[in-house]
Order: C-alpha cells, then structure tokens, then sequence
C-alpha cells in the first residue's frame, strides 16, 4: 500500500462513508438533497427483465450518457452524441443500434464495469452541453475539472480533456490529457498525456498555454462543499461546466489517482501537510478556499515543488 493510501486515505476516510463516492446515484442524491448541482437523470435500470423495454425508456434528446452507478476508471460509459434512422452515434462517431445498446446495458448490470465485479445499477443521464469556452480543449467527449479536497481544503486541481485515443473519456490512463491548474487562478500549468509533458491538444491542435476555468471561485466551493456531504477527509470531485447551468458534480473518487501530481509539476505530500494546519484552526469553507488560492497558487506556492507521493 503506497503512502497515500496509508496516511491519507486510510486514516481519514471512514470505510461507511465510501458507499457515497463508490455509487453515483448515491452521489447525486446526497448532492441533490443538499442543493448541489448535477447533471440530469433521465432513469436508471435495476434488473435485466427492463432490458427488453430499453427503447421506451431512453430519452427523447439524441444525447445521452449510459454508464455503471459503481463504475470506476471510466470503463463502461457510453456516450451518444446523437440518432440516425434507429441507428445511435456513439462520441466517436461510429453508429451502434439498439442490440448494442442492449448488450452494453446488461453488461453492466452483470458487473463487468463495477468495483470488485458487482451486479451495479445502469445510470442514463443527460449528456453535458459544455461551455463553449472549453470546446477545442476536448475532442469526442466533455472535459472535466478534477479537484483533491483534503479536510474541505482543495489542495491540486486539473482539468482532464479527452482525445480519440481515450475514447471520448476523460480518464488520463486510456489516453486523454490532463492540464495542471493553478489553485489561485484557474489558469493551466502544464499539460500531460501519457506522463509526458505536450504544449497542444494531439487532435485539436489548440495550445493549452492561454486555458483558464470559467467560474472558478464557484468550481472550488462546490469541490469543497463534498467534503461535507460525504464526510470524506480525503476525496476527488470530478465537476463539469455546463454552457447553461455552470458548474456541476459529476461524480466523486474516494481513492483519486496520483497522476494530477505530474499534471502540476507539483507533489501532493506537503501541500497535504500544509492544508491539515489551515483545517485544524478553522472550519469556515469560504476560509478554507481562500487559503488555498493564496496558498497554492503559482506566485507563492512555496510547498510541495515535486515532492510527490509515489506507489510505495
């Protein structure tokens, strides 16, 4: 077990509270029960008997998301960008039909995409109209902004932009590329994909260089506002920005990958370190953010240059 897992996760991430962040359709609860927003849901499928009936029960909007409630890695997501004559296009923009669409859909509830191989749940949900802002920085797929909250402090951020070779998926490890961003700012640091260091997006060609976040005060209070609604210490808020409703939570990591360290440039450990001081003297969220814009931001982040957490 690497040290993340024993110094942070382990010891302040409660093995009842997991179940939030594990289960989307937990997440969107709890978030919708607290006044957060999240993409719709257009329905959800429990057992296989629904399958047969699938037709009626998609969305009249040609596009829509089909993913795992328990899914992790971004495995099992399929995205529809949209309808042709019965036929369905996929982000990538290959056409399936409704069999596939069957045969996706009882795949996940057999648990071929879950966590530990679970029956799961099927989860159809609106497709993100990204900000336009955000357009060339993405290609087949909504980008997203991951955000490590430690003790309702964020402490490193990213924004992860998916490519042909991911997919259309926003998931650094299947291909797409993740932009360091700056804590104080939301402006981009430095781009990755594959763990090397690029300067423009591998299929859109647009350089990373002038990104910068829309909405980001409320971006990072809606990250830190997880942290209570989960009663993880240690989590990734993955959010999305939509042209229309702004910023919204997509779903949430209690176990966040380390790769955001290489996105940044920066190590995790001490900006850790440094976050549990400001959370020991105050519980106060509007506090705790603006600590860490002042904090992390590129002109005065004095902790963690390259002290990463490794896989040891």
């Amino acid at each position: 077990m690497n040290r993340r897992n024993i110094s942070f996760i382990g010891a302040h991430n409660r093995r009842e509270n997991y179940r939030l962040a594990d289960n989307k359709l937990a997440t969107k609860s709890a978030a919708l029960s607290r006044g957060l927003p999240v993409p719709k849901l257009y329905g959800t499928i429990e057992a296989q008997s629904q399958i047969k009936t699938i037709a009626s029960q998609l969305p009249h909007s040609p596009r829509f998301v089909i993913k795992p409630a328990q899914g992790s890695g971004g495995k099992g997501i399929l995205v529809v960008t949209g309808r042709v004559e019965g036929q369905f296009i996929k982000s990538s923009g290959l056409m399936i039909d409704e069999r596939e669409i069957k045969s996706h859909t009882s795949n996940i509830l057999a648990g071929l995409y879950s966590l530990g191989g679970r029956n799961d749940s099927v989860m159809i949900e609106a497709l993100i109209d990204f900000d336009p802002r955000l357009q060339d920085y993405s290609v087949e797929g909504v980008p997203d902004i991951r955000i490590i909250v430690f003790r309702g402090v964020p402490v490193m951020a990213m924004m992860r932009c998916a490519t042909h070779a991911s997919d259309g998926k926003a998931n650094l490890h299947q291909g797409a590329v993740g932009v360091g961003l700056d804590i104080g700012t939301g402006q981009s640091l430095h781009a990755v994909q594959y763990n090397r260091i690029i300067n423009q997006h591998p299929d859109s060609g647009i350089g990373f260089a002038d990104l910068a976040i829309p909405h980001w005060q409320q971006v990072l209070d809606l990250a830190a506002s997880c942290a209570g609604m989960t009663g993880l210490d240690y989590l990734g808020a993955d959010i999305v920005l939509d042209r229309q409703g702004g910023p919204m939570l997509l779903e949430l990591n209690a176990r966040p990958g380390l790769a955001i360290q290489v996105a940044n440039q920066v190590g995790l450990r001490l900006r850790l370190a440094a976050a549990a001081k400001i959370a020991d003297s105050t519980t106060d969220q509007t506090e705790k953010i603006q600590w860490a814009r002042e904090q992390f931001t590129l002109s005065s982040d004095t902790v963690g240059q390259m002290d990463l957490i490794g896989a040891r």
